[in-house]
């Protein structure tokens, strides 16, 4: 066999086994890559059928919201990590932030961790806040309804004057039994009736 043909037979057949081959082994390659360190500004993970399951993302790249694959308008002023579920649609999240403004003052500075009920609003919520706004931290556990009110029932935490309290909401979201420890310590229980007026209060005898 000459040189000519023997150069035809190995573009021919050669070469494209070549390149499958070095194809295959960089898919494999791939699929378990290590890294030492990675810097990204979006993170998606998805399902074998494309389904979102969960994004990591700075704030600029943060989407809004998305219900059954399709994305809706929703700023939102931090960064952090979205969950959803089976269908793509959003069920909770971690996100977190914290700047000053143009005139110094701290806003939106804190972080938040919800889950979402199907189909519907948050109803689990752990979070901490502390800017010119709000200061609070705590857990809020709450109901709701799809396409309805979404009431906070359970609150634990401190309030923006450094009380520590446990509220018990009843079904619209009023507060019904409230106990409180201040930080000068004088704890106390009231119980309030449904437009929020103290009906008795409990307090240890040397408070009073």
């Amino acid at each position: 066999m000459d040189s000519e043909k023997l150069s035809n037979l190995v573009r021919r057949f050669f070469l494209p086994l070549i390149f499958l081959a070095g194809l295959l082994t960089g898919c494999v390659a791939s699929r378990n890559a290590k890294f030492d360190e990675i810097t990204v500004q979006r993170i998606n993970l998805v399902e074998p059928d494309g389904t979102l399951r969960m994004v990591i993302s700075n704030h600029t790249r943060l989407p809004g919201l998305i219900v059954r694959g399709k994305e809706q308008p929703f700023e939102r002023p931090q960064a952090g990590m979205l969950f959803y579920n089976d269908e793509g649609s959003e069920n909770g999240g971690l996100v977190f932030g914290g700047h000053r403004n143009a005139k110094g003052e701290i806003v939106d500075s804190g972080g938040s961790l919800t889950f979402d009920k199907y189909d519907a609003n948050q109803i689990v919520q752990l979070a901490g806040v502390d800017d010119k706004d709000d200061k609070f931290a705590g857990l809020m556990v709450g109901e709701s309804k799809p396409g309805g009110d979404s009431p906070n029932r359970i609150w634990v935490g401190r309030k923006d004057d450094g009380t520590a309290t446990v509220a018990l909401m009843d079904g619209n979201g009023r507060k019904r039994l409230v106990m409180e420890v201040p930080e000068s310590g004088a704890a106390k229980i009231s119980f309030l009736d449904a437009d929020g007026k103290v009906l008795s209060e409990l307090v240890p005898a040397k408070a009073k």
